[in-house]
């Protein structure tokens, strides 16, 4: 296997490469690139398995290259390493699906668990590529699978012979339109989880009705999980009413909802795959809270409303996670549920979002908290079962889960919280409790401790929410609140006793943080 590290420091390149474990992860060869135009002329050449990339960067930064990578080289695992603590970046991240977001200085551990992870996921991924590739004998003496996997190359722009054509019941037309039937959890479960199964039924009723009109094609689009793709080649002015025909057969012999989302005529089958594109989006665009009869969806504009982001609720969920318990989340759930449904509406790309940065924001506390984090990374497994049996939302019982969640993660910090007494995180605390009243610097506590100073600075933030600096003035304002209430005490001989030996310089910081001057609040006790 080959890396890749991305940097346009290179004490930062050399950082990585001096602390990733690369022989016990399988790596034999490291390569460097100081910015994203050289990156993806090494990427052409080399074709790595595992990228590094930072997302500041001159020429082509890292959001510019992680998009590149997620259209022409998308078996690569990429890792962004930044010194940009910043949603921002991380929303970026996510959406061109990197494996994890690290910031700078870098944590040895949390490096190698990450690479690790990389490493594991590309090998699961890489196995089902060469099962894929191997079973294609397999899949030439099975006629339904070998015509979903050439039908699928159609549709993405590959050419089938003539006899191909003639074999699956395909005609060639001037026009062509796609529509898109999608199968969620809650139908596969209806045929006991046996997927095949649930596959071959559906693509019976949709083929049988589609044979009797002449006019299209079903079949398993293998280049996506739980879609069905038919192509129609005429009969354009009556696809409503058989796409209806198709909806109720399913409904009335299985009692299932299949959601199908119609796209836009092409006049070519090499623009196949834009009609489905369209489709698709009009699927992610479709209202999972409205009760139909029928849910076939049309739209000849798309919608290009912008999505909510969850993390723009980090704060609120911060302060409920501080408090501990699961009241303190009512009003931040009540809020966001609000503005996700406004006005009755809830898109499935706005509901697929959200339990993907659902996902990493709980990812990133369960970090916080050196909590082991088990969770399926299956997106639409994840939702797939909170739809009833008329393909609805059941938006209730998806937040009850989401509650009960959230309680086992705050049972589970408590628990966590009860044995760090020991953690050497509060021993600097208690360090600093100490000697607040003097200029306690931070390689003293480094060198006290024996551990490094950028350490010391990242876990006492991660665990205090605050630099060390700012928590040694909130010591000492507080000592000297306790201490103006003695009037007999000058205010020199305060900012003395707390570490200051200029008064004015104390009585500024004062105000800053109290928003009143020591006089102001010796006043405010008489």
């Amino acid at each position: 296997m080959k890396v890749l590290i991305v940097d346009d420091e290179k004490h930062v390149r050399d950082g990585i490469k001096l602390l990733g474990e690369w022989e016990q992860n399988g790596i034999k060869e490291t390569f460097e690139a100081g910015n994203g135009e050289e990156a993806i002329q090494l990427i052409k050449k080399i074709k790595p398995e595992i990228i590094f990339s930072d997302m500041k960067m001159p020429k082509m930064d890292g959001t510019q290259l992680l998009e590149w990578i997620k259209d022409n080289q998308p078996n690569s695992k990429t890792i962004v390493v930044t010194g940009y603590d910043d949603y921002h970046y991380m929303r970026k991240a996510l959406h061109f699906g990197s494996v994890d977001y690290l910031l700078k200085p870098i944590d040895p551990e949390i490096l190698n668990q990450t690479l690790e992870k990389a490493v594991m996921e590309w090998k699961k991924e890489e196995a089902d590529r060469k099962k894929k590739e191997s079973s294609s004998q397999l899949i030439n003496q099975m006629k339904p699978v070998y015509r979903d996997r050439k039908l699928t190359q159609f549709l993405n722009g590959d050419n089938m012979k003539d006899g191909d054509y003639q074999e699956f019941g395909f005609h060639l037309s001037q026009n062509y339109l796609v529509a898109l039937v999608k199968i969620n959890g809650k139908t596969i479960e209806t045929f006991q989880g046996d997927r095949d199964l649930t596959y071959f039924t559906i693509l019976n009723v949709i083929n049988e009705i589609l044979l009797e009109n002449d006019c299209g094609i079903g079949f398993r689009y293998l280049s996506n999980k739980g879609e069905i793709v038919i192509i129609f080649w005429k009969r354009f002015k009556h696809i409503d009413v058989l796409l209806t025909q198709i909806y109720q057969s399913l409904r009335n012999a299985m009692d299932v909802s299949c959601p199908i989302a119609i796209g836009k005529p092409v006049q070519e089958s090499t623009k196949l795959i834009d009609s489905y594109q369209h489709a698709k989006q009009v699927l992610l665009n479709s209202n999972i809270l409205e009760r139909k009869e029928n849910r076939i969806y049309r739209a000849d504009v798309l919608q290009t409303d912008a999505l909510r982001n969850l993390m723009s609720y980090s704060s609120s969920i911060e302060l409920a996670v501080q408090a501990g318990e699961i009241e303190a989340f009512d009003e931040v759930i009540k809020q966001i549920e609000n503005d996700y449904t406004e006005k009755g509406y809830l898109a499935l790309s706005q509901l697929l979002q959200f339990e993907n940065e659902y996902l990493v924001i709980s990812r990133k506390w369960f970090k916080t908290y050196n909590l082991l984090f088990n969770a399926s990374e299956n997106i639409e497994k994840r939702v797939g079962s909170f739809f009833n049996e008329y393909g609805v939302f059941k938006l209730e019982e998806y937040k009850q889960r989401k509650l009960r969640e959230i309680f086992i993660f705050l049972k589970k910090v408590k628990r966590s919280t009860q044995q760090k007494n020991s953690n050497i995180i509060y021993d600097i605390e208690k360090y600093l409790q100490v000697n607040f009243n003097r200029d306690v610097k931070l390689q003293e506590i480094s060198d006290h401790f024996y551990i490094s100073r950028e350490y010391i600075s990242r876990k006492f933030k991660q665990e205090f929410n605050v630099n060390i600096s700012d928590y040694v003035v909130k010591i000492r304002m507080e000592r000297a609140k306790a201490l103006l209430k003695n009037r007999q005490l000058k205010i020199y001989d305060i900012a003395g006793m707390i570490g200051y030996q200029d008064d004015k310089y104390f009585r500024k910081v004062f105000k800053k943080v109290e928003g009143v001057t020591p006089n102001e609040y010796r006043e405010s006790f008489t």
